[in-house]
Formats: structure tokens, sequence, C-alpha cells
């Protein structure tokens, strides 16, 4: 089971890992935008990371209450298992917002280091 368990945590970690990347990545007109008009990298790269860490809070909170309101049904399935397990409920949480926030991280760093410019030219 904690075999399956890591499987499932991996197959969520790659699909929220593509999901924001590519949201991001999408947003290079808007990056270089707003470094056209004086933004600095910091404050792009705060604004890219926080909307993506508010996004992942309010996945990772519905998340977490759909979990916890069908763990007693599945309780009865899982022999020595407690149905709200902390460590499930904080390592798995914690390991998809990492994820998360490393795909904000590198689509925006990217789109970042180049010329306002050309990123206003891409579409």
């Amino acid at each position: 089971m904690g075999v399956f368990a890591a499987i499932a945590l991996a197959l969520a970690a790659i699909g929220v890992y593509g999901v924001i990347s590519y949201g991001v990545s999408r947003r290079t007109h808007e990056i270089g935008l707003r470094m056209a008009l004086g933004a600095s990298r910091w404050e792009v790269l705060g604004a890219v990371v926080g909307r993506g860490a508010v996004l992942l809070s309010c996945g990772i909170l519905v998340g977490t209450v759909a979990g916890l309101s069908v763990t007693r049904p599945i309780a009865a399935f899982a022999y020595g298992v407690s149905s709200t397990d902390p460590l499930t409920f904080t390592v798995a949480p914690a390991v998809l917002m990492a994820v998360g926030i490393t795909a904000c991280l590198r689509p925006a760093i990217r789109a970042s280091r180049i010329d306002p410019a050309v990123a206003l030219r891409d579409e």
C-alpha cells in the first residue's frame, strides 16, 4: 500500500508541476510587460510565486478537506491504518507545495532573464 501511495504522490506531483509550469510559461508576455514598465526581477518573481502559492494553497486546502471527508468510509477497508494519519496529511501537502513553488520559479526565472522587447514580441 505504501508503494501505491508513493506512486500516487509522484503522479500528483508531476501533474501539479506540469499545470503550474505551463500556466507560468504562458505569462511570459505579462512578465516582459512588467519588466518593460520598470519592475525589478525580484518583484516579478515575487508576484509570480505569490500568485502560484495562493493557487496551490487553495488546491491543497480543498484536497485536504476532501481527503478528510472520505477517510471514514475508507478506514473500514484499510487494516491497521489510522483514518487521519498526521504524517500523510502533512507530508503530501508539503511535497505538493514544494513542487508547485518550484514549478512557478523555473519558468519565471527563465522569463525574467530575457529581454523585455523579446518577451513582448513573443506570443
